[in-house]
């Protein structure tokens, strides 16, 4: 078995880089090339939303936003001149919560998720063939999957260590819930773990159960769940020799999609410290061609402390962004903590940090200086986050200098709302709930009633709000285009034409504002990016189509021509 403390063994010598690098500045570009982009429509996203023709590079960074005439003649002579040919540049694209680690260390986790498998003997079919290539590779491999969701089966259908025995007898199995915050294993994999009906759950996290009280393989939290994955010494293994390799290609699926900054939201929670180092060590050779914001995983918090990491340590390309708790589960999963029982369960879901716990946590760790993003999912959840932070500004603490986020944010109340603005805490929504689970969660998870709490954008706008979206990836696909369209048209998957929530949509251009902007501001990155002012760092996206000019449910299928990142095209042309 590979020992636990090897994993984690890169620890304080491996952040030594960090005290070294210079603040707010990239090293990908030593020359000092100036090239105009003219002919087309130019949206610096500033203040004004204002509306330009053409824009001006010198090397790293923005040199002018303005007319064709204007801006060639601020570039000078010998500026290298790009035709737009009416095509339309906006800043790059910022995902501004995602989870690096588990898409590049888990990326050879098989997807047998409802997008790919529409019912659940379909996916249990999947699960068969992944035992077959398991027995083929040898006795330490295991079946590996991912985004199974039982919320978007049609039955419902949840998956157990009995129906995994029936096609996977022989191998460990661990199959990965869609939402992260559940996994499904078979008894050859609960019988490595030491589970039996003597087990008992882990604080803030659980074990379903047979009605003789035996483990039924199904794990609800990351703390019953992440303990049975790490005795898999082969994704141990890749998080160790593969993974920087693995991150480069997220970085490439980033920039085909217009994205410049992706913010990892859960640092540190399968390998500790040493994804740090990780992280960094894309960068030489300037191959990697997305910036990465780190928000350090709690649960990884001993490890951090040791290796003295603190807010702002790193440079432009990569940089530790805050501090991440997870305060409950996933609605869809039954799991986030409610005021009032769910739709059709009766449970409260679950708080994966009890509320006075979590009072003293964000005290301790804001008083360190630290932004904080506390996920929350239930209005219970979010109740709790809120108590906290008033308790952190009653101890003294200047909470809302520290823009701290609540994460997903999904059920918010008017009253939740007011006291957000007073505190200055900040949403973030994963829009995507709306698109893909939206008819989940109104029959199943809250009811038509409380349904249209959820992902309030137009509310919080109103309020005055700085609020940004998210896709979660790998939870749901990275795409900044479809968030924009999810967020303008609050339309439905499964049922083309529903609305959900429509006194909830906003105008193109906050949208776009939500992934560019306002994304910058909540992860401590506006004095570098996210709008094409004089100044800031060269990350835009050129794209085929104006987004205020085409069908809204066409925002999403616009073409990202190319990507720039520190004044260099990394994707098309």
């Amino acid at each position: 078995m590979l020992d636990r403390r090897e994993f984690n063994r890169l620890g304080a010598g491996a952040l030594l880089w960090l005290a070294g690098c210079q603040k707010g500045d990239s090293s990908a570009s030593a020359d000092e090339e100036t090239i105009v982009l003219r002919g087309g429509t130019v949206l610096p996203v500033d203040e004004a939303f204002s509306s330009h023709t053409a824009v001006a590079i010198r090397g790293t960074r923005v040199l002018a936003v303005g007319t064709d005439d204007a801006v060639t003649e601020a570039a000078g002579r010998g500026a290298r001149v790009i035709d737009l040919d009416g095509r339309t540049v906006l800043p790059g694209f910022i995902e501004p919560h995602m989870h690096f680690a588990m898409k590049a260390g888990l990326g050879h986790f098989v997807d047998v998720g409802p997008f790919v498998h529409a019912t659940f003997e379909d996916a249990l079919e999947a699960l068969g063939g992944l035992h077959e290539q398991a027995v083929a590779g040898g006795e330490d491999e295991w079946v590996r999957a991912r985004q199974f969701d039982p919320s978007l089966l049609d039955p419902p259908r949840e998956l157990t260590s009995r129906d995994l025995d029936a096609v996977a007898p022989s191998r460990p199995a661990f199959v990965l819930n869609a939402s992260g915050h559940i996994a499904y294993v078979n008894g050859r994999a609960l019988e490595l773990a030491g589970l039996t009906k003597d087990t008992p759950d882990p604080p803030g996290a659980s074990y379903g159960r047979y009605e003789d009280g035996s483990p039924n393989g199904i794990l609800y939290g990351t703390a019953s769940h992440l303990p049975v994955l790490m005795r898999d010494e082969g994704t141990a293994r890749r998080m160790m020799t593969s993974f920087v390799e693995a991150g480069r290609g997220v970085g490439d699926e980033a920039a085909a999609l217009g994205i410049t900054t992706l913010c990892d939201m859960a640092t540190g929670a399968l390998s500790g410290a040493g994804e740090l180092e990780n992280y960094r060590a894309m960068y030489e050779g300037g191959r990697m061609k997305a910036r990465i914001r780190a928000y350090l995983y709690d649960g990884g918090g001993p490890s951090f402390d040791e290796a003295e990491v603190r807010p702002e340590d790193g440079d432009a390309l990569m940089r530790v962004a805050g501090w991440k708790v997870v305060t409950d589960g996933s609605n869809q999963g039954f799991t986030g903590r409610q005021r009032t029982p769910y739709f059709t369960e009766d449970t409260l879901g679950l708080f994966y940090v009890e509320p006075e716990d979590l009072r003293e946590l964000v005290l301790r760790r804001s008083r360190q200086g630290w932004p904080l993003a506390l996920h929350g999912n239930g209005d219970a959840a979010i109740d709790s986050i809120l108590d906290a932070v008033t308790s952190a500004r009653e101890n003294g603490v200047d909470v809302e200098k520290l823009r701290i986020r609540i994460e997903h944010c999904s059920i918010l109340h008017d009253e939740q709302i007011a006291r957000m603005k007073d505190l200055g805490v900040l949403p973030s929504f994963l829009i995507n709930h709306v698109h893909y689970w939206g008819h989940v969660m109104r029959d199943q998870v809250f009811g038509p009633e409380k349904v249209q709490l959820l992902d309030r954008c137009a509310a919080v706008e109103s309020a005055g709000l700085r609020w940004v979206m998210h896709s979660d990836d790998p939870v749901s696909p990275l795409g900044s285009l479809h968030k924009i369209r999810v967020a303008v048209v609050r339309d439905l998957w499964k049922e083309p034409g529903t609305i959900l929530a429509p006194d909830e949509r906003v105008p193109v251009e906050s949208a776009i504002r939500a992934v560019t902007r306002n994304a910058a501001w909540q992860c401590h990155s506006e004095h570098e990016i996210g709008s094409l002012e004089p100044g800031k760092l060269a990350d835009l996206v050129v794209l085929e189509d104006d987004p205020r000019a085409v069908e809204a449910t066409a925002i999403s299928d616009i073409r990202v021509s190319e990507t720039w990142m520190d004044g260099r095209r990394v994707f098309g042309g």
